[in-house]
């Protein structure tokens, strides 16, 4: 998935783990930029006693390079802090919960906002209350209501959501990470002499699952070089990187007296996310890890397992037939520079017309959104690639299929912008796992914090 257990360490760090990352210029707010953060990836609904929450013991955070270096220049860090009502219960909550302050709900979940840039640090709110999880409709009869109360005013044009929300994110995990398939092409798929396939729709692997979220909406000129907020395209200052990160503290202790755990040390970085699939797809198995740990500034160090996809170079293998340029540009040798500029510079002007997002020569995986392209009025899922440039990869919306955008930039499509002479395989202009948000039926808000409404735990997986 999007970056959901993508690396060995963190598939047992759920809590620490960056599921998803989203940067849009909001289309509620025209002047502001919308950061959502999604962490606790691949949750069950129905996970009581103990439902899902944010870590107490962890340190989340937004950062924004606004000067190309692949170094923050603004951060934006939550931290959370759990606290129990009645010690003397089991339950999560012990009667309908129908406001965030509910005698009945027990375990509540609160959390300070904080922004730090040029190592000047401002509070921006404090103990702000996390909505509960959607636990059914006799525990939280009005999730809405709670959770739309959970959303608060910063002041200044700023707004700031927590708390769980529906995966918006939609694939064909179970197809992909079965050698490589894809259901609509499976006729065409290397078999291994084994049973026929056949070409069906895809199945989402994360139908009614929810994860928990952190969401900003913050004025453009918060972001950006200089507080730049004009609609010149081409201006530099009106492009920003943005990734996310987990942290924790180095020294984890039981305390024996006091019963519980006492952290300490220096904070260390455990997770991190800018485009999506990077980690997933790209970095190979034994250096899933250290890519967590590292920072954007550092990756050049992995730039070649970008410019030398190991799944371009499989899709020949498991498609026979079907890719016979791509085949012949793998066994060329040359560097696939189209991607480098995609997930690690941005584009230059030029290359899309009317379009940029490059931040210099500093190879970095981040979301790069250019804030002067207003959101679009008809968008496409499809982003860049299907013409509507308010779409991934400048930034990425909830609904953009990143997937097939992905599958379709490896499979050669993209090369065509930097090597006019290169002809892309017809097959590589279709590829997709088979979803798209209205085939699902995915439930997107048109409004802050745009991720649906969480599954239940009483009627999902039931109904």
């Amino acid at each position: 998935m999007s970056s959901h257990r993508e690396a060995p360490e963190i598939s047992q760090d759920p809590v620490a783990d960056s599921a998803d990352l989203y940067a849009f210029v909001s289309p509620d707010a025209p002047n502001t930029v919308t950061l959502i953060a999604n962490y606790v990836p691949l949750q069950s609904p129905a996970a009581g006693p103990n439902f899902w929450e944010f870590g107490e013991d962890v340190l989340y955070e937004i950062n924004i390079d606004n000067d190309g270096d692949g170094r923050a220049d603004v951060t934006y860090q939550f931290r959370f802090k759990t606290e129990l009502g009645n010690n003397n219960t089991f339950l999560y909550n012990t009667g309908p919960i129908q406001s965030l302050d509910s005698p009945n709900w027990n375990r509540k979940q609160f959390y300070d906002v904080t922004r730090i840039s040029k190592g000047y640090s401002q509070k921006l709110g404090a103990h702000l209350p996390s909505p509960p999880c959607n636990i059914g409709p006799l525990s939280t009869p009005n999730y809405s209501k709670l959770a739309q109360d959970a959303v608060r005013d910063l002041g200044g044009g700023r707004k700031v959501f927590a708390g769980q929300r529906s995966d918006g994110f939609y694939v064909d995990l179970g197809a992909i990470f079965d050698l490589g398939r894809l259901r609509p092409f499976d006729a065409a798929h290397n078999n291994f002499g084994l049973a026929k396939l056949v070409n069906s729709g895809g199945v989402n692997a994360t139908k009614d699952l929810n994860v928990h979220t952190i969401a900003l909406q913050v004025p453009i000129s918060d972001l950006t070089r200089g507080g730049y907020n004009a609609k010149d395209v081409n201006n530099p200052a009106a492009v920003i990187g943005v990734w996310t990160a987990a942290r924790r503290q180095q020294v984890k202790l039981w305390d024996d007296v006091k019963r519980r755990h006492e952290y300490s040390g220096p904070w260390t970085q455990v997770s991190r996310l800018g485009n999506p699939l990077v980690n997933e797809v790209l970095i190979p198995m034994s250096r899933k890890d250290e890519w967590n740990h590292s920072q954007p500034s550092d990756d050049k160090n992995f730039a070649q397992f970008v410019t030398k996809p190991e799944l371009a170079g499989l899709l020949p293998v498991l498609y026979p037939g079907a890719f016979p340029n791509l085949d012949a540009l793998n066994k060329s040798g040359k560097s696939r520079d189209d991607l480098a500029a995609v997930l690690l510079t941005g584009l230059p002007s030029g290359v899309v017309n009317g379009f940029q997002n490059n931040t210099g020569h500093i190879q970095a995986d981040m979301l790069r959104l250019n804030t002067a392209v207003p959101p679009a009025m008809k968008p496409n899922i499809l982003g860049v690639v299907g013409g509507d440039l308010a779409g991934f990869p400048n930034g990425r919306r909830v609904y953009d299929d990143v997937v097939s955008i992905e599958l379709r930039a490896i499979a050669g499509v993209t090369f065509s912008l930097i090597d006019k002479n290169f002809k892309p395989d017809a097959v590589a202009g279709q590829l997709t796992d088979g979803l798209t948000p209205a085939n699902l039926d995915i439930q997107f808000m048109p409004h802050f914090p745009f991720l649906g409404v969480p599954h239940d735990g009483f009627d999902t997986p039931a109904k």
